[in-house]
C-alpha cells in the first residue's frame, strides 16, 4: 500500500493505473476508521477497482469549531486497517495542500441544503462540495463509495457532480449498524459508557416507526418518535423529519411520494448523531 501526501504524487500514481487500463475507485474519509468505511473500501475493491482512499479532516465543512478540534484522529490506526484491507494507495495531505489558498467557492444547490442539517449547520455542505470537488479534482476517479448513513449529503454530491460535469459514478452504500442497531460512526467513540447505551434507542424508534408504517399520519409517526427517543433522558432529538427521498423536502402525507425516508438528529451530550431508515 503507497501513501502520498501531495497531489503531484497522487497524479502520478493514477496516470500509472490508468496506462494499464484499471478503474479507478475512491473512497474519501475524515479518517477515525470504523467497519462502516471498511464497507465501502471492501465495496470498492470487490467491484475490482484501483482503490484510493483519503484521510483528510475537512476544516471548511465543520460550523463548530470545537467539533473539529475533537473530531477523533487516529492515522496509524487508520493505515494499519486500511492496508489490511488491500487498499492499493492512500492519500493524505495536510491542509495547506488542499488549501494552499482559501476556498472562496459558494454553491447553489436550491433547496436540497437548505433542510435538516443544512440548516442545523449552516455553511456545512458548502463545505463538503469544496472538498470532495476538490478530491474528484485530483483523484479522478471512475467511481466514489458514499455511505448513506449520511443521506443528505449524497443528494448534495451527486448535486455538485451535475452541477461541475465530474465523469464520476457515485456509489451508495448501505448504513452499517452496530449488533445493537446504532449507526457507526466516528463519534460513537466520543460516547460515555451511559450515553453508548442509549443511542440504540435512536434506531429502536426509527424501527418502531416503519413497522407502524402508513397505519398512522406522517404527523403521528414524528410525534411519536421524537417522544420515544426523548424520554431517554440521555438522548435530545434536534430534528426528526419525513421526506421525500429525491427533493429531500418534509412531506405532510405518505400519498405525496413513493420513496419516503426518515432522517433523524439527536443531540447526546455533546455528541451529535443521525441516522436515517426508509418510511416507504
Amino acid at each position: 500500500m503507497k501513501v502520498v501526501r501531495t497531489a503531484a504524487e497522487l497524479n502520478e500514481e493514477v496516470a500509472k493505473q490508468r496506462k494499464d487500463g484499471q478503474t479507478v475507485g475512491f473512497v474519501p474519509t475524515m479518517g477515525a476508521l470504523h467497519v462502516g468505511h471498511i464497507s465501502l473500501v471492501n465495496k470498492c475493491l470487490n467491484d475490482g477497482c484501483y482503490t484510493i482512499c483519503s484521510i483528510f479532516v475537512n476544516p471548511t465543512q465543520f460550523n463548530d469549531k470545537n467539533d473539529l478540534k475533537n473530531y477523533p484522529r487516529m492515522p496509524e490506526k487508520d493505515l494499519a486497517l486500511l492496508e489490511e484491507c488491500g487498499v492499493h494507495l492512500v492519500f493524505m495531505p495536510s491542509v495547506e495542500e488542499i488549501y494552499p489558498e482559501p476556498d472562496t467557492r459558494v454553491f447553489d444547490f436550491g433547496s436540497i441544503d437548505k433542510v435538516m442539517e443544512g440548516a442545523k449547520r449552516p455553511g456545512h455542505f458548502n463545505g463538503v462540495a469544496q472538498i470532495v470537488s476538490k478530491l474528484f479534482a485530483i483523484v479522478n476517479p471512475d467511481k466514489a463509495y458514499f455511505g448513506e448513513k449520511d443521506f443528505q449529503q449524497i443528494a448534495i454530491i451527486n448535486a455538485m457532480v451535475k452541477q461541475l460535469g465530474f465523469k464520476v459514478e457515485i456509489v451508495r452504500c448501505p448504513i452499517v449498524r452496530d449488533t445493537d442497531g446504532l449507526a457507526l460512526s466516528s463519534r460513537n467513540m466520543l460516547l460515555n459508557e451511559k450515553q453508548r447505551k442509549s443511542a440504540p434507542n435512536i434506531y429502536r424508534a426509527l424501527s418502531d416507526a416503519k413497522q407502524l408504517g402508513t397505519s398512522f399520519s406522517i404527523k403521528e409517526i414524528k410525534e411519536k418518535v421524537i417522544a420515544q427517543i426523548n424520554a431517554d433522558n440521555e438522548l435530545k432529538v434536534e430534528y426528526f423529519d419525513v421526506v421525500d427521498a429525491d427533493s429531500l423536502q418534509s412531506l405532510s402525507s405518505w400519498e405525496e411520494s413513493n420513496n419516503i425516508f426518515g432522517c433523524i438528529a439527536v443531540q447526546v451530550g455533546a455528541v451529535r448523531l443521525i441516522d436515517n431508515i426508509r418510511l416507504k
